[in-house]
């Protein structure tokens, strides 16, 4: 069984490897590590650690925060393996497509970019439309989406009255970016969290932007 961990550690020599020995403590493999995010003392990490059948998820948790100053934002099951380039390899995988580009990129996009579920949604004559959808991505249609068109990647607000109460009863942290027009939108959906980094923003701006480019 694999897990995904976000962690926050102390950005100094050897919190790693503390962290690396706390989890192999308790039958943890580390497969891979993502950096999310770096701050002035800080680190956020993800990290696919890989534990024997029957293993509670509960055991990491709490040999990663024995550790000072080590905490866990989230924790949940993990279906692959993380890599550096699986961003490059999805745009890819959209540029080959000879159909449904949208349809292989929110398909691929929950795995690449560690959420729950991926949608695009277009600004048509009747209001706000849902282009494609990903296994497991809400079908609930929308009315009064303050922030279409939309012009970059952002933070949702998951709480706004117009977030459906499916998605606040499942805690569903959202983000949202344009791809290639203000009125074709890719969004992100993290139900139970963690919420989304001001980096992943960020890089997720950066993915829709590559990607919209390729689907003109």
């Amino acid at each position: 069984m694999s897990y995904l961990l976000r962690v926050r550690l102390p950005d100094r020599p050897g919190s790693l490897g503390s962290l690396a020995v706390a989890l192999g403590s308790v039958g943890a493999d580390i497969l891979s590590l993502d950096v999310v995010e770096r701050g002035t003392d800080f680190a956020i990490d993800d990290l696919v650690v890989d534990v024997e059948p029957g293993k509670l998820p509960d055991t990491l948790l709490t040999a990663a925060e024995a550790l000072p100053g080590v905490t866990v934002d989230s924790i949940r099951p993990y279906a692959g393996i993380l890599d550096t380039h699986r961003e490059l390899e999805l745009i890819d995988h959209v540029a080959a497509a000879r159909d449904d580009r949208i349809q292989v990129l929110v398909d691929g996009a929950p795995r690449v970019l560690r959420v729950g579920w991926a949608t695009v949604l277009g600004v048509g004559p009747n209001g706000i439309f849902r282009i494609a959808g990903s296994p497991g991505s809400p079908e609930t249609h929308l009315n009064g989406v303050p922030w279409m068109p939309l012009a970059e990647a952002t933070l949702l607000d998951h709480d706004g009255e117009w977030v459906p109460q499916l998605w606040r009863d499942m805690d569903t942290m959202l983000a949202a970016a344009p791809l290639g027009s203000s009125e074709r939108v890719l969004v992100l959906g993290r139900p139970g969290g963690p919420e989304f980094r001001p980096s992943e923003i960020a890089r997720i701006g950066y993915f829709a932007g590559i990607v919209g480019t390729v689907l003109r």
